[in-house]
This record gives structure tokens, C-alpha cells and sequence, in this order.
């Protein structure tokens, strides 16, 4: 398959501004059409809203209550596709809603909702949704409070345990078809010249060299940051009125469910979870208005005790208290700014591409957009790009297109052959599978090649020494946060990666050219990193130990 490469300079078709999970997806999309683009973001890929998200690929039950169906189909039909492009990464994830007295939406609402829910996603769910009698949710559930329960409901949706991943396989595959993808760059501003956007400015965050990227069309994809990329270049209504989602981290608690709760909050009636999430759990999330500062959005002590709080009320026996938060992840969802709304919930989850012409020809940025619906959101985009352009329709080829990971004819069957084979035991190799995909094979290969690369550089999740390398050669990582974070996600374990930082590192300065110095600052800068999620062992005298060490 040969594509034009976006070389350095010189014109591209499109380039394309934030490297989150959307502005990936379209420049996937863009290129397997045969595009030329050019794809920006100051820092790393999926590093922004992606990966504060609540890691659920969902069908979109909640937007039933707005009446959105047309956002419910197209969730529903762009969760199907995931299970089928993506089979290492999104899974089956069945929740429980139980119904309690006084609750907002009583019981026979919600299995209204859900039987509309099934017949939307008729063949192409995962199971039906059903009621479950409380005879047996005290069997399956003993840690549910039974105060006022009326029932509940069994339903089944689906979950990407690491959503970062996903981000990285829409790099891997935009690169593959010929896109040029710069992280670490910053957008210094729009090529604006009479009334036409014509590009971009960039200057390198690393080495501060300067560039300029000339397209036909650029696309502002930048999420919650849409306004600031615009500001003082492009009049511009506000366009990003994104609310704060705060989530927190807790290991196993007395009562814990083996299967997601979905219930609605006493404090505020919304709508929050209990998320089982490997061998953890995330509780979350909250939704609230925020004027912040975007580039320090940190859970707050009332969020962190709102979500405990509320999860201490529907599992008695939990008994959470602030010292068990591991780590809370805080992001702000970039939804369209919406003035009069007494309640967030009722802002819009769906996506708007906006063409900033008569005033601004060229330009279009793209409003909300969420986990689930990014490839969906990516071929809306790239065919307002090609009308831009005047070119013809071209047919769009990533509703069946696998992402690098899930390039095989028979997932099941080669993942029962790796786990079969592989030298590593069985946990360390599954957990390589449903991080890497296909791709599992290549991290075995780089440790057989070179002894050095099999030594384990994290205790808690058997990370290996060859997933570094393979993270900086082959995944785009350049700093330390991108490795640790988005591509080994050894930085999502129960110490956010601490105690493993100083050994990724070392493997860099063996491997991969950084000398001690560089190394040095990384983990130094890695810890900085980690600040805005609030880790209890940043936390812990422990950390000052740590970095002399």
C-alpha cells in the first residue's frame, strides 16, 4: 500500500492539531484515504482527556433519558466495531444497576430503558439485559446494601482497560499509512493569510527547533483546549465548555462486587460507577462545571470524599477513608460550551464539526467527541476535509480496518497459541496480550534477542525490560511519563510506577542512548508528572528516600 509520506516541510492535505484519541482517529482515517497529513501535540499521544476518561466503551444507556438516539445508535454500532478491530483491548463488561427507594429513576423506568436499550442494539450486544430477583443479589452481591433495595438490573456494555493503548494503535496505523505524527511540539500559532488558515507553526518542546507546516486544510482537534489553540488568531464564539470528571483508585475493599455497579448517587442523583479495573477498582465519576487552569485539572478533597462517600453508602462494609485512594485521575470532558444548564448531565456527549469559514476558509475544529465514538467522529471529519478540499468522496475503510494489534484472522486462536508457548508465566504473559495485542509476540522477541531485555523492570505487573525499548523504537515514546504511562502503563499500577522508574530509566541509558544525566532528570520529571494524580506514595516520606536512591 503505498501513501505519500507528510515529509518535513513542504505542504500536506491536512494538518491536524491534538493527538488525542479523535484527532488520532482522523488522521488514521484521513491517510488510509490517501491523504498526506501532518498530526501536532505539545505533549504525548492520548496524554490529555483520553486518559482520564472512565475506560468504558459504552453503548450509551445514559443518553436514553436526553432522548438521543441517534448518539445511542451510533455508540451501540461503534462499540460492535471495537469488539471486532480491537479484540485485545476493548472486552464484555457486564454492570448491575440496582434500584433503590427514592432514587430519581425508579426501577421501571430503567428496565424500559434497557429493553429500548437491547432492541437498539439488537445483534450487536454482547448478551441481553435482565432483571435480576433479590434473592439473588444477595447471593452474587453480598456487599450491596439491601436498605431500601427494590431490585436490580443486569446489563451488558463494554470496557477498555487501557485506553491509552488504544491511542497508541491509532498512532501505530496512522503512521503506518503515512502519517507524520509530532508529540513534544507545541502549536505556536496558525499560518492565517487573508481570511485562509494555511497551516501551522510549531516549535520542538526538546531540542525548541521551529517548523512550519503548510496544509489545505487543519483541523483543531485539540478537546478541551479548542478556545486556547483559537485565541488571539481566530475570532471565535466560546466553543469548549467541557465539565471535570474526577475518578479515584482503591484496592479490593470488604464488599466488593466482581462485577460493575451502577447506581445513582444520594448527594446529587447522578449517575456514578464502581469499576472494577485490573484487580482494582475506580470509583467515579464526578461532573462538574470548571473555569480552571486545563493544564493542572487535580481531583479535589470534596470529589475524593463525594465518591467515597457515595460508595461507602452502597457497600457498608467498604469503610473507604482518603488514606486508600492510591491515586485519583481528574480530566475535563470537551464538551460544547452550553450557557443555562442546571445540569451538566444534560449537555450533549455528541460531536459537531465546525467550519470557521466565510471568515477563516480551511479550518474546521471539532467540538466534544468521546472514547467510544472516536472513529465514527473521524469519518465525519475527514469527509468535511475531503469537500473542503473539492476532492470526491473517497470510502471510508476503518469501520473493518484491525488495529495493529488485532491483525490476525482468529483472535481466540492465537491468543490460546501465546499463551501456550510463551516462556513467561501464565499472568505476565495475558497481561502482555491484552496490553499489546499481535503485537505481544514482537515484546518476546526483542528479550530473546538480547538476554538483557527479558529482566523484569517492575515487580507488580512483570513488566519486562524489552517493552521500554520497544516503547521508545517502535511506539513513539520519548520521555519517561510516555513510557511508563501510555505505552508499558506500569505507571497505572498501585505506586503509579515509583519503586520502577529508576530501572525504566536505567534500561533507556543501556538501550536507547540517554545518559545518566538525562535519565536523572527523567525520573525527577516523571514525579512531577505524577503530581497532578495525587499518588499516596508521592505522598509517604518514602519518596524523599527515593530519589536519592
Amino acid at each position: 500500500m503505498s501513501h505519500h509520506p507528510a515529509g518535513t516541510g513542504g505542504e500536506v492535505d491536512l494538518a491536524v492539531i491534538g493527538a488525542g484519541i479523535n484527532g488520532l482517529a482522523i488522521a488514521r482515517d484521513a491517510a488510509a484515504r490517501g491523504l498526506r497529513v501532518a498530526v501536532v501535540d505539545r505533549a504525548d499521544v492520548g496524554s490529555g482527556t483520553s486518559s482520564t476518561s472512565s475506560r468504558l466503551i459504552h453503548g450509551g444507556l445514559k443518553y436514553l433519558e436526553r432522548y438521543d438516539f441517534s448518539l445511542v445508535h451510533e455508540s451501540i454500532r461503534e462499540r460492535h466495531l471495537l469488539f471486532r478491530t480491537a479484540p485485545h483491548l476493548v472486552r464484555d463488561y457486564p454492570m448491575l444497576i440496582p434500584f433503590y427507594r427514592g432514587n430519581s429513576r425508579p426501577g421501571p423506568l430503567i428496565r424500559l430503558g434497557l429493553l429500548a436499550f437491547d432492541m437498539l442494539a439488537l445483534g450487536r450486544g454482547r448478551g441481553l439485559s435482565r432483571r435480576v430477583p433479590l434473592r439473588e443479589v444477595a447471593r452474587r452481591w453480598p456487599g450491596l446494601s439491601r436498605e431500601g433495595l427494590l431490585g436490580a438490573a443486569l446489563f451488558h456494555d463494554a470496557q477498555v482497560p487501557w485506553a491509552e493503548r488504544l491511542c497508541v494503535e491509532l498512532l501505530l496505523d496512522a503512521r503506518r499509512l503515512g502519517a507524520r505524527v509530532l508529540t513534544h511540539t507545541t502549536v505556536t500559532g496558525l499560518i492565517v493569510d487573508n481570511g485562509h488558515v494555511r497551516g501551522l507553526r510549531t516549535q520542538d518542546r526538546r531540542t525548541g527547533g521551529r517548523e512550519e507546516i503548510r496544509a489545505a486544510v487543519t483541523v483543531n482537534a485539540a478537546g478541551p483546549w479548542i478556545d486556547r489553540v483559537l485565541d488571539g488568531q481566530v475570532e471565535s464564539r466560546r466553543l469548549n465548555g467541557g465539565t471535570k470528571g474526577s475518578h479515584v483508585v482503591v484496592d479490593p475493599f470488604p464488599g466488593a462486587p466482581d462485577t460493575c455497579i451502577f447506581f445513582e448517587a444520594a448527594a446529587d442523583r447522578r449517575p456514578i460507577f464502581v469499576l472494577p479495573w485490573q484487580g482494582r477498582y475506580v470509583l467515579g465519576s464526578t461532573d462538574l462545571s470548571y473555569e480552571g487552569d486545563l493544564d493542572d485539572v487535580t481531583a479535589g478533597d470534596d470529589e475524593i470524599g463525594y465518591l467515597l462517600a457515595e460508595t461507602n453508602r452502597i457497600f457498608p462494609d467498604a469503610r473507604l477513608t482518603p488514606g486508600d485512594v492510591l491515586y485519583s485521575i481528574a480530566g475535563i470532558r470537551p464538551l460544547p460550551h452550553t450557557t443555562g444548564v442546571a445540569d451538566n448531565a444534560k449537555i450533549s456527549r455528541g460531536h459537531t464539526v465546525l467550519d470557521h469559514a466565510p471568515a477563516y476558509r480551511g479550518l474546521l475544529t471539532v467540538i466534544g467527541g468521546k472514547l467510544t465514538t472516536h472513529r465514527a467522529l473521524a469519518e465525519d471529519v475527514t469527509d468535511a476535509v475531503l469537500r473542503e478540499l473539492g476532492r470526491r468522496p473517497r470510502r471510508c475503510v476503518t469501520r473493518g480496518r484491525p488495529l495493529p494489534g488485532a491483525e490476525t484472522s482468529d483472535w481466540p486462536e492465537f491468543a490460546r497459541d501465546f499463551l501456550r508457548h510463551s516462556p513467561l508465566d501464565r499472568a505476565r504473559s495475558a497481561r502482555l496480550l491484552t496490553l499489546y495485542g499481535v503485537r505481544a509476540r514482537r515484546v518476546l522477541d526483542l528479550a530473546a534477542e538480547d538476554p538483557a531485555l527479558a529482566e523484569t523492570v517492575d515487580k507488580e505487573s512483570g513488566a519486562l525490560a524489552a517493552e521500554v525499548v520497544m516503547a521508545v523504537r517502535e511506539e513513539g515514546a520519548v520521555t519517561l511519563g510516555d513510557i511508563m504511562l501510555r505505552r508499558t502503563l506500569i505507571g497505572l499500577g498501585a505506586d503509579m510506577g515509583l519503586s520502577a522508574a529508576p530501572a525504566c530509566a536505567a534500561v533507556a541509558v543501556r538501550h536507547l542512548g540517554w545518559d545518566e544525566e538525562r535519565a536523572r532528570a527523567e525520573v525527577i520529571g516523571y514525579e512531577k508528572e505524577l503530581e497532578r494524580y495525587r499518588p499516596r506514595a508521592l505522598a509517604t516520606p518514602a519518596a524523599g528516600d527515593r530519589r536519592t536512591s
